[in-house]
């Protein structure tokens, strides 16, 4: 097996044909947690045009000249990928509204199946750290579902500390705070 080499990048269009293959990867409606699919044009993504503009939706959430929705805030989206291939998603919410300090946090993250359990998760996390620093936090707020050990896992080897379990309209949460 050839070891990974991830990056944090930019949405881009030029990974259209591997994010689709990644989807594909999922079970249909799968939540992907950091992915701001939330954006895409109808949730269809399918067609160049479409992927395109949900690329610039993506890029635009982190201008904080740009008023954001009700119940959204700022966010930067990253994709994980190694060379031309797209392996997840991780997310920097710049601050927490009520919902996200509930239950959603500062970052989310979510790994393609295919490239699950090989410490992806873990380094994206990592190296997404110093960019919530950049955004002038001393602390992030980081979320997983109570049955999801492999993420509770990657929070923790990141630093996190559990606050508390929390039951939630959307399931029970594992609730984390990593010091920057």
């Amino acid at each position: 097996m050839v070891a990974l080499m991830p990056e944090l990048i930019a949405p881009t269009e030029r990974l259209h044909k591997s994010w689709l293959a990644a989807r594909d990867e999922w079970d249909p409606g799968a939540h992907q947690d950091g992915a701001g699919l939330y954006l895409a044009p109808d949730d269809d993504v399918d067609s160049p045009e479409s992927f395109s503009t949900w690329v610039d939706r993506l890029l635009r959430a982190s201008d904080e000249s740009v008023p954001v929705a009700p119940g959204r805030v700022h966010v930067t989206y990253y994709w994980i990928v190694d060379h031309d291939t797209y392996l997840g998603a991780i997310d920097l919410r710049h601050y927490l509204n009520a919902v996200l300090l509930e239950l959603g946090g500062h970052i989310g993250y979510s790994v393609r199946p295919s490239a699950r359990r090989r410490g992806v998760a873990t380094w994206a996390l990592g190296a997404v750290l110093p960019q919530a620093r950049t955004l002038g936090l001393d602390r992030v707020l980081v979320t997983c579902d109570v049955d999801n050990p492999g993420s509770a896992r990657t929070i923790e080897h990141n630093g996190g500390v559990l606050e508390d379990v929390r039951t939630t309209e959307a399931g029970v949460k594992r609730r984390y705070w990593i010091n920057l």
